[in-house]
């Protein structure tokens, strides 16, 4: 009996080990060695370092251009989230309840973005944010400002362009979400005399909290952890951990440091996205 019944359990062992090697290899392995590198003790000419120290650590929580750098990073992952979720949730609802026509046309709108490289995307805001740009160079020609205003090389422009980026990961998960609601909750509610924000609040915002939890998730993390866009849209006058980062690691060629700072950056975005479910489960309970 033992023999019988430890058979099936071999067989779905097999077809899960692919996976758990796959997660092992590409997940587990690389970021136990982040954490290996991270405790390394610097050392001169020697990018990845010499015994083992927390200097990473300690030189973050030391030098406060790290730590502002950690919380610009959370504020324009946290305003990214907050505008796509504000621009996604109205345009997942309306195509969701959408003719079947223009259900494709939008829908075919909300994925283009996805179509075309993270880069030419950026590339293509530097065009309309830049002070020669054609934002600018129209507000001129018709006279509404005397200078140019300044579109780029701040927060806002980031926050334009990375809403742009990610915005259809906030409209997918919202609209799986609104697809499994029945209308017959909305038209019984209406039946019994609910107003239609009411019915809103009441009914399809907390049925489609799933979907806004999931999206919100993906938009911050990916926000947080942009490179390509803080760099083209940002310069060098915004500097996000993800820049930061990157530069400790390719032009200081300082391993440990920049292998703390990736991690830190991880547990932030993480204790956010913790803090984020928390909320929303205590608010819509």
């Amino acid at each position: 009996m033992n023999a019988r019944a430890a058979q099936p359990q071999g067989r779905a062992l097999l077809l899960v080990a692919p996976a758990l090697v796959l997660i092992g290899v590409f997940l587990v392995l690389p970021y136990l060695n982040i954490v290996v590198m991270s405790l390394r003790a610097p050392a001169p000419n020697m990018p990845y370092g010499s015994g083992f120290s927390g200097a990473g650590y300690a030189k973050f929580f030391a030098d406060f251009y790290y730590v502002g750098a950690l919380l610009q990073t959370l504020w324009i992952g946290l305003l990214s989230t907050l505008v796509c979720l504000v621009l996604g949730f109205p345009l997942a609802l309306q195509i969701v309840r959408a003719s079947s026509r223009w259900r494709a046309v939008l829908y075919g709108v909300v994925l283009s973005p996805l179509l075309v490289g993270i880069v030419v995307r950026s590339y293509g805001w530097t065009i309309l944010l830049g002070n020669n740009g054609f934002i600018n160079r129209t507000l001129l020609d018709i006279g509404a400002i005397d200078a140019p205003i300044p579109l780029m090389y701040n927060t806002f422009g980031i926050v334009v362009a990375l809403s742009h980026v990610f915005l259809p990961f906030m409209v997918l998960p919202i609209m799986g979400a609104l697809q499994t609601i029945d209308p017959a909750l909305e038209n019984a509610a209406r039946s019994l005399g609910a107003p239609p924000r009411q019915v809103f609040r009441r009914i399809v915002l907390p049925l489609a909290l799933p979907g806004i939890q999931s999206g919100a998730i993906l938009v911050f993390v990916l926000a947080v952890s942009a490179y390509v866009t803080p760099v083209l849209i940002g310069g060098m006058r915004v500097k996000t951990m993800a820049v930061i980062v990157v530069e400790t690691l390719i032009d200081q060629f300082q391993w440990p440091l920049g292998s703390a700072l990736a991690l830190i950056l991880s547990a932030a975005a993480c204790l956010v996205v913790v803090l984020f479910m928390r909320l929303t489960r205590i608010r819509w309970k």
